[in-house]
């Protein structure tokens, strides 16, 4: 089983399943270094060759510096290479209006001594308030630090198009923009997606699952009502919500179950591979605490849907609704639903 790979720059190829990190960070429970090292290295071996982390995760920076030393002692510089780190640059709520140069670049340099790398393979820029607007100054100070070569490319995280395309015109050279994207949220289908095949950019799928609720687990459940186990489950019941509630997604998980068992597969794996046929898709993110579900992840990337598969998905979306605005829109308002669970100052509790 050969995980696909897509080159999005020449001279840089990613593996189109990427192993993220946020289940590995602090407030997850507790992790063995070790054995999470060892799980890393399970994942590469087997082909998924990128990981994704960020500068909020606490202590997974840390790990994947590890790791790679790991990796590169066991299988050499050859094989080192084909690993792909993406982290993240996220300035706390708190520091926007006086985010400077110095700040920027002091983030760069803790993520490059927690990876152990001389420079940074891709750094993703995200801002929490558009109206304290300075964004295009932090994205210029991080472009300073390539042209420096302390980062190789430079992407997003939830920037809506408009956000986008001024990146882009400040001459920043974009290379990707993570976003929410699923088949309950498809925010990112309309605007964004044209906006990156127009302008040579690629989107990196989260949440292709909606934090497991897109998995066999959910299937023929009544729904969850109340306090949720976790702020993720909150946070995508809400998408189910929006995309046209409990009926209508059952009847998506049932879809995707016939889909299923037509391959010999599961609902997540479906839900997942989906999401790489989409335009502008590059690669999708799955969070995974371990390597328990490797052979699962794997089958993401060679999982061949066939057009009466994609005619099935789409009668169910059709009855759906996509949640309002850009992406990331709704999540912006910090006062509404989708805002209010969310936390803005990580680096500072890190």
């Amino acid at each position: 089983m050969t995980v696909p790979t897509l080159t999005l720059r020449p001279g840089y190829t990613i593996s189109r399943v990427l192993r993220g990190g946020w289940q590995l960070a602090g407030g997850h429970g507790t992790v063995d270094p070790k054995a999470a090292i060892e799980d890393m290295i399970a994942f590469a071996e087997a082909g998924i060759t990128t990981f994704d982390c960020a500068d909020i995760y606490t202590g997974v920076e840390e790990m994947i510096g590890a790791f790679r030393s790991e990796y590169g002692n066991r299988f050499g510089a050859e094989a080192l290479a084909r690993i792909k780190v993406h982290t993240k640059l996220v300035p706390d709520l708190t520091r926007l209006a006086d985010c400077d140069r110095a700040y920027v670049r002091g983030i760069v340099e803790t993520s490059l001594k927690r990876l152990r790398m001389e420079r940074l393979d891709l750094v993703q820029f995200h801002w929490w308030d558009y109206s304290v607007g300075r964004y295009l100054d932090a994205v210029g100070w991080l472009d300073e630090l390539r042209r420096e070569g302390k980062i190789a490319h430079i992407g997003g995280t939830n920037f809506d198009t408009i956000r986008t395309e001024e990146i882009i015109a400040a001459g920043v050279p974009l290379l990707s923009m993570q976003v929410q994207y699923s088949l309950i949220d498809r925010r990112a289908e309309g605007l964004l997606a044209r906006s990156a095949a127009q302008n040579g950019f690629w989107l990196l799928c989260y949440g292709t699952v909606a934090g497991g609720f897109l998995g066999d687990r959910w299937l023929g459940q009544p729904e969850p009502m109340g306090l949720l186990e976790n702020r993720s489950l909150t946070k995508y019941k809400l998408i189910i919500d929006d995309f046209g509630g409990w009926d209508l997604f059952q009847s998506l998980l049932r879809a995707l179950r016939a889909i299923a068992d037509r391959h010999g597969s599961d609902i997540a794996t479906v839900a997942s591979a989906a999401m790489l046929t989409r335009p502008a898709v590059a690669g999708v993110i799955i969070g995974a605490r371990n390597r328990d579900h490797l052979p699962r992840n794997l089958a993401i990337g060679t999982l061949a849907l066939t057009p009466e598969d994609h005619a099935a998905i789409n009668a169910v979306l059709a009855e759906g609704r996509i949640p309002a605005g850009d992406t990331y829109t709704l999540e912006r308002d910090r006062h509404g639903r989708h805002g209010q669970i969310i936390k803005y100052n990580l680096n500072a509790e890190a």
